[in-house]
């Protein structure tokens, strides 16, 4: 069975089988996860689930973010909600499908807290999820049938866990069998109208896939033939696809990609761009005619007023992030993308919500054929006087070809945590992360109670 290739893919899994690399790539994007989780500490949607979990309870296992504890399920959930709301984590981008791996950092930590799991031991989890998130991402889309990319996430959610609580082959089979029927989800989430669930179904699917991870420890059984059985995962939604999990390494990791701006990925050369040529020729929003942009289909798809419905309509944080041209009008109006892009009042007003109905998307066959190991995009700007300015670009600063340096990293760590942090407590978080190998999750978990919730 596919299940259990799988699982002995996860049981065999080594620190030692990471490069150095990865293991500063995982780090990397442990922190940048955690500032995204710690920015957005007030966020509405994230605060309700606080409140539930405070209303509900439960045995005190795991550290919620800003303190205070829950069962594993339930602080996956929360943290995880933490990470996604203000969507700035990471992604990987394949051909038919865009994720997100590090929406499974807060399941493996809120695991790892009840097995006292090293630092050495949660970078291997998490490089196990990375690796089963993207590897299905690329060999098993299901966008296209309908179905979101947290589908996949349920496996990937289940494997890291399962490695996290040190599970024999056979309860990390069923693990993965339990979360894998369980948890595939409808497209939906991002089409048309947009609601908190954008930002909350990968939380959901961490919660799932962490309960998943927990019956399974007590002995609850799944289906097996979960992959390629009737009605199995092939059959009923991805179509026949293989992956030879005996040749499968820990290296995906290195090819996700960090977010420069707090926007959609597939937006952040076309807003690099922008605002490279407002820089350049200082131009002001007041002048512009229109704003042409030529895309990637899968943008032009998704953020750009393609098959995901109409883009220029924004009332939401939720449809603003997932708008390329509210964001590029942000950063022509603004001159950034950031957390303050998305209040309510910059939403509503009146300059952005004119500007954002002059930028006309459409998409280039030429691009198309270059994503994902570009992310191609050219801006011509209008201007009322009869001028125009144009910009391609292949990629952004934060894409795998010009990754993020530690220091850049720290300095986007710095700008979303500080709100909610000390100095002496950041510098703390960066050291643990940077030096993880010689800490333990308890260790990290420590620190981040220590976070003020703001509210």
């Amino acid at each position: 069975m596919i299940v259990d290739e799988l699982a002995t893919f996860v049981k065999k899994a080594s620190y030692n089988d990471l490069s150095d690399e990865a293991k500063k790539q995982l780090k990397i994007r442990l922190l940048d996860s955690l500032g995204t989780a710690i920015g957005a500490i007030e966020g509405p949607p994230v605060k309700s689930i606080r409140e539930m979990i405070d209303d509900f309870g439960g045995a005190e296992m795991s550290t919620l973010i800003g303190g205070g504890k829950t069962t594993p399920d339930r602080a996956a959930l929360y943290n995880s909600g933490l990470v996604r709301y203000l969507d700035f984590n990471d992604s990987y981008l394949a051909k038919g499908e865009t994720c997100h791996p590090s929406d499974n950092i807060g399941s493996i930590l809120a695991a790892g807290e009840t097995t006292d799991l090293s630092g050495k031991d949660f970078l291997t989890a998490l490089a196990v999820a990375y690796q089963v998130q993207c590897r299905l991402s690329d060999e098993a889309p299901v966008r296209d049938k309908g179905f979101d990319h947290t589908t996949q996430g349920s496996y990937a959610v289940a494997t890291g866990v399962a490695k996290a609580l040190g599970l024999d082959e056979e309860k990390t089979a069923n693990a993965i069998s339990i979360a894998g029927t369980a948890l595939n989800a409808l497209r939906v989430t991002r089409t048309g109208a947009l609601s908190n669930w954008k930002g909350l179904a990968y939380p959901h699917t961490a919660f799932g896939g962490t309960h998943a991870a927990m019956l399974a420890k007590y002995g609850i059984t799944g289906p097996p033939a979960v992959f390629e059985g009737n009605k199995g995962f092939m059959d009923s939604i991805a179509g026949e696809f293989s992956i030879d999990w005996s040749n499968e390494n820990l290296e995906r990791v290195t090819d996700t990609i960090i977010k420069k701006y707090n926007a959609e990925i597939h937006s952040q050369s076309s807003i690099e761009g922008m605002i490279e040529l407002k820089e350049k020729h200082g131009f002001t929003a007041k002048e512009v005619e229109k704003v042409e942009i030529e895309i990637f289909d899968v943008a032009y798809h998704i953020i750009g007023g393609g098959e995901e419905g109409d883009k220029t309509i924004v009332r939401t944080k939720e449809e603003a992030d997932h708008s390329l041209q509210y964001m590029v009008s942000a950063a022509l109006l603004d001159g950034q993308v950031m957390p303050e892009q998305y209040e309510k009042n910059r939403i509503e007003a009146d300059d952005i919500q004119s500007l954002l109905q002059k930028v006309k998307i459409t998409p280039k066959q030429e691009y198309s054929d270059r994503f994902p190991d570009e992310m191609p995009t050219k801006l011509t700007v209008y201007l009322k006087n009869g001028k125009t300015y144009s910009i391609e670009k292949n990629d952004y600063e934060g894409f795998y070809t010009r990754p993020m340096s530690w220091e850049t990293i720290i300095q986007k760590f710095e700008g979303l945590a500080e709100p909610y942090t000390s100095e002496e407590l950041r510098d703390q978080i960066v050291e643990t992360i940077k030096n993880f190998e010689q800490h333990s999750v308890s260790d990290l978990m420590k620190l981040l109670a220590k976070v003020e919730l703001g509210f």
